[in-house]
């Protein structure tokens, strides 16, 4: 195995000390890039996702073109439940469809139970492979979506604006949504234990959806799963980074769920957050994506306000509040990474401690 080269990223995630502020783009391998784009004219989203050496080149790309500090594995969040036996359709500007979604007890019966090794494979490859190819140049992080966020678009069917078909599982049905809640985090810990034993040198759980849930029921159907997915990791030092958008509420809670990091969207106060759990993690984010879309000196002084905005010392990873949005300008995205490597080292000083405030 290579050794990293840049591990600026992996000390970070431990709250250790580093020069300067690592940077990483949710969605970062994908369809603002024309590279990517030339590829995607040659294969379906899927196809992509299950040839690993398609998802290791696209992988690949943005470490090579915008320079960031660690790459993460093209894939897709709902492989899982396509490998429990779920026909999965991704549409061209609709998103993902499923044909057979689970709706009562008949439909949740007949989700298998998954081996990644074997129904997997295609991922493990991928993360394989594109370690090798990284030759140590920047980690390599896996993912995964939340029990919950993975449960949404299983009953759903598809993307949804008020999630009532899943929200009316929940409340007349718990007991069916805990079950296949607890199957889903089963399933996420062993994946992402299989894409470590591979090679990632982190993690990271999606939950996309958290911050629709109130308080409450975040706690049970989304919050409880997440802590055990982690208890259940089978790693040895790889940080693993829970991001649940839009859940601002309870930050101590999220924090300790086990998780090394804590991403946070773009309507949280970094600094306010860093005083309440930043003692107790790294935290990674949280630029709005759409700022992309300003010219450059708006990007530099956006910039300026989230390294600011966390302050001196280390336990901080650049990264937006959410995905890179599809029609983003490539050079303003390269601009961003290089302001971040550049504005940033101003924060970082030889002997500052982490928990500096």
């Amino acid at each position: 195995m290579n050794k990293l080269q840049n591990d600026i990223f992996i000390r970070a995630c431990k709250r250790q000390s580093v020069e300067r502020t690592p940077v990483w783009m949710m969605r970062q391998a994908g369809r603002y890039l024309p590279e990517y784009r030339a590829i995607r004219k040659k294969a379906d989203f899927l196809t992509m996702c299950k040839t690993p050496e398609l998802a290791a080149e696209v992988t690949i790309q943005p470490v090579e073109i915008i320079g960031v500090d660690a790459a993460i594995i093209f894939s897709d969040i709902l492989v899982i439940p396509e490998a429990m036996g779920m026909r999965l359709e991704i549409r061209e500007g609709e998103g993902p469809v499923f044909h057979n979604p689970v709706r009562n007890e008949d439909d949740a019966r007949r989700l298998k139970t998954i081996d990644p090794g074997r129904d997997l494979k295609f991922v493990l490859d991928a993360v394989a492979l594109t370690k090798r190819e990284l030759k140590g140049n920047v980690p390599l992080i896996g993912f995964c979506g939340s029990p919950w966020t993975l449960l949404t678009y299983m009953v759903e069917g598809r993307g949804s604006k008020n999630f009532s078909r899943v929200k009316s599982l929940l409340y007349n049905n718990p007991a069916l949504a805990h079950s296949i809640l607890d199957k889903l985090a089963d399933a996420d810990a062993d994946y992402l234990s299989a894409k470590i034993e591979a090679g990632a040198d982190a993690v990271q759980i999606f939950d996309t959806w958290g911050g629709v849930l109130s308080q409450n029921d975040f706690e049970e159907f989304s919050l409880r799963y997440i802590e055990k997915i982690i208890s259940q990791i089978r790693r040895k030092d790889q940080p693993v980074i829970v991001f649940a958008k839009g859940v601002h509420y309870n930050l101590e809670r999220l924090a300790g769920a086990g998780a090394d990091v804590v991403g946070l969207d773009w309507t949280m106060d970094l600094g306010e957050v860093r005083k309440k759990i930043g003692s107790k993690v790294a935290l990674q984010g949280n630029l709005d994506p759409t700022v992309l879309y300003a010219n450059q000196d708006k990007i530099r002084e956006e910039t300026r306000k989230v390294l600011s905005s966390f302050g001196e010392g280390g336990g901080h990873i650049f990264n937006l509040g959410h995905g890179i949005l599809p029609d983003v300008d490539p050079e303003n995205a390269k601009a961003l990474v290089q302001l971040v490597k550049e504005e940033s080292k101003a924060f970082h000083h030889r002997g500052t401690e982490t928990q500096r405030f």
